[in-house]
């Protein structure tokens, strides 16, 4: 049985000019780079544009890449810096730190409580016929800040390792997590104030079993009992 090439024997022809081989990896990492960039700019038409320059510039590039890391770990990274320029130029920012200083307080700071945490009432996959719970995740994620977006984006929706989006980003394990930890708890104190009953707080989830359910459904009840 034939098995495909894995991406160090692809990068290899890709290297020697095979622009074929090149393709492949296109086709391969190009749904990831595409939600990748999508989490940075939430609008489709500046993340396709973003993916294509970003794959330009990766073949630009390529004998730069020298296997250090995963393929897949460094095109993530072309795809992150085009995006966050595309942002910056947005924005009409001079920069969209990434890394912050010895006083960046998502590594040294305390993790602040949340104001509301509340339980639900109804199970959330009931919920789903009723809103536009895409929509309002969307709406959810939108709202926190682009460098915990980027870090949730990377681990709880493309489910990069803590150690692989500390390298995507250039930032350490730790903030990472910290990132991480702080983006979830804002996601699920937003989600509980549309979905929560105010007048109930710091109770036990419920337990609502174990039956199937939608992505977007588990992501939901993910936030309710996190």
């Amino acid at each position: 049985m034939q098995h495909d090439p894995d991406d160090s024997a692809l990068v290899a022809q890709a290297k020697a000019g095979d622009f074929d081989a090149f393709e492949q990896l296109v086709s391969r990492h190009e749904q990831r780079a595409y939600v990748v960039a999508m989490g940075i700019l939430r609008q489709r038409q500046d993340a396709e544009d973003a993916v294509q320059t970003a794959f330009l510039n990766a073949l630009e590039h390529l004998d730069r890449f020298r296997e250090e890391a995963a393929f897949g770990t460094w095109l993530t990274r072309v795809v992150v810096n085009t995006a966050l320029k595309a942002l910056r130029k947005r924005k009409g920012l001079a920069t969209v730190p990434l890394a912050g200083g010895a006083a960046d307080d998502d590594e040294t700071g305390e993790i602040p409580h949340p104001e509301l945490i509340a339980p639900w009432p109804g199970d959330p996959a009931h919920v789903v016929a009723r809103q536009d719970l895409r929509r309002i995740l969307d709406e959810a994620i939108d709202a926190l800040p682009d460098k915990h977006r980027l870090v949730f984006v990377l681990r709880d929706i493309q489910g990069l390792s803590v150690r692989h989006t500390a390298q995507v980003l250039g930032i350490s394990e730790p903030n990472v997590k910290v990132r991480l930890l702080r983006a979830r708890l804002a996601l699920r104190e937003r989600l509980t104030r549309i979905f929560g009953d105010e007048a109930r707080r710091l109770y036990p989830p419920p337990d609502h079993g174990t039956e199937r359910a939608t992505p977007v459904a588990q992501l939901l009840r993910s936030y309710q009992t996190g």
